[in-house]
């Protein structure tokens, strides 16, 4: 699973901004999207539809590789291809693979404020099923460990051929069967985005200024937490055919990876129809349901809405009511803002104008 932010800790005086397709990091991480389109509206439809159309098993699969053995898959360097990446982790001492996981788990801080569990070296960590739950869990909020994903990444952990053989067939798996042909369409579009995006120059600029400019909107609390507090050697910014309005981030000690939907930045002179359309697509899919588009006019007609409001008015459950904010806010067509301890939510009108304008120009120009 994912560390928390606070055990990314590098030493770098100089932190370098870079753009980049990160074939490896990037076909991981829509990878990793699969397992969240329940949670969350407004991936791309091909993840959609490609989540729909798994297995249970695949999808079970999934969800421990990515998740539950996330740091033996993650890429701790660039690659030219997923297929390259593929090869080295085959390549790998299986037991390298484990204590890659491992070593990161021991360096991670107590977070309950209970007795530490002693470890002498990594491998006490999984000296029982238990001492690793309870390892776990004194090291990651409550509703980031899954004990039944953790359990079955535990029985890997001591049997790393078995761990290895897994990873490997089944990233292999998914890329041939899904993520090749994928890859192949949306290249040429995430390239141009590569392109278009490096003509910012953002190195001369601090990096919160630097994610200001490539998202075009604020920096989310979230991102700003894991930039201000720890000092990486490179961060990366890579845009995704598949994550939507949503931002996603991968990282290790040492490289910041920061996903967000291609696009062309504001004010390029680049063109780009593939990229254009996809944004508009993007923009729309937020409307393009009862529920939302009712969302945003009573918002707007009350000037600020809180989520209590919108559960009451359109008779919604808390989860409904939170997806459907939660695709809105990362459009860009609704602020929020703390209220008392409520989230609460303006309409931004720009955000309307533009995406008005910008349909008027793809379709009248």
């Amino acid at each position: 699973m994912p560390a928390p932010d606070a055990t990314f800790i590098g030493k770098a005086s100089r932190t370098n901004i870079e753009v980049g397709l990160e074939p490896a990091h990037n076909v991981l991480h829509s990878m990793m999207l699969l397992n969240n389109v329940q949670d969350l509206s407004g991936y791309s439809q091909w993840i959609v539809d490609t989540a729909v159309s798994l297995t249970p098993e695949q999808a079970s699969k999934n969800v421990l590789v990515l998740e539950g053995l996330h740091f033996a898959v993650h890429p701790w360097q660039s690659w030219a291809s997923f297929p390259a990446y593929l090869d080295h982790l085959a390549m790998q001492e299986p037991t390298a693979l484990r204590d890659m996981i491992l070593n990161v788990y021991v360096k991670l801080p107590n977070q309950t404020g209970s007795n530490a569990i002693k470890v002498n070296q990594p491998t006490d960590i999984i000296a029982t099923l238990g001492t690793y739950l309870d390892y776990l869990q004194s090291r990651f909020r409550e509703d980031c460990v899954d004990v039944q994903i953790e359990t079955q990444a535990y029985a890997l952990l001591k049997d790393p051929p078995a761990m290895q053989q897994l990873i490997v067939s089944h990233l292999r798996e998914m890329w041939l069967d899904y993520f090749a042909a994928e890859w192949d369409r949306v290249h040429p579009m995430l390239k141009e985005a590569v392109h278009a995006f490096r003509q910012l120059d953002l190195q001369r600029l601090p990096i919160v200024d630097a994610v200001q400019k490539v998202i075009d909107q604020d920096v989310p609390e979230a991102w700003r937490e894991i930039i201000q507090e720890h000092d990486y050697d490179r961060v990366v910014f890579v845009p995704s055919a598949h994550l939507g309005p949503y931002l996603g981030t991968l990282r290790d000690f040492h490289n910041l990876y920061l996903f967000f939907g291609a696009r062309l930045p504001e004010g390029t002179t680049t063109q780009s129809p593939d990229l254009n359309r996809s944004e508009i697509l993007m923009r729309l899919s937020a409307l393009a349901d009862d529920n939302r588009l009712q969302i945003v006019q009573l918002v707007n007609q009350a000037g600020e809405l809180c989520s209590k409001d919108i559960m009451t008015q359109l008779n919604l459950s808390q989860s409904a009511t939170s997806r459907h904010l939660k695709q809105l806010t990362a459009s860009g067509y609704l602020e929020e803002k703390w209220r008392e301890g409520a989230k609460c939510y303006s309409l931004s009108q720009k955000r309307i104008k533009s995406t008005l304008g910008a349909i008027e120009q793809f379709l009248l120009d």
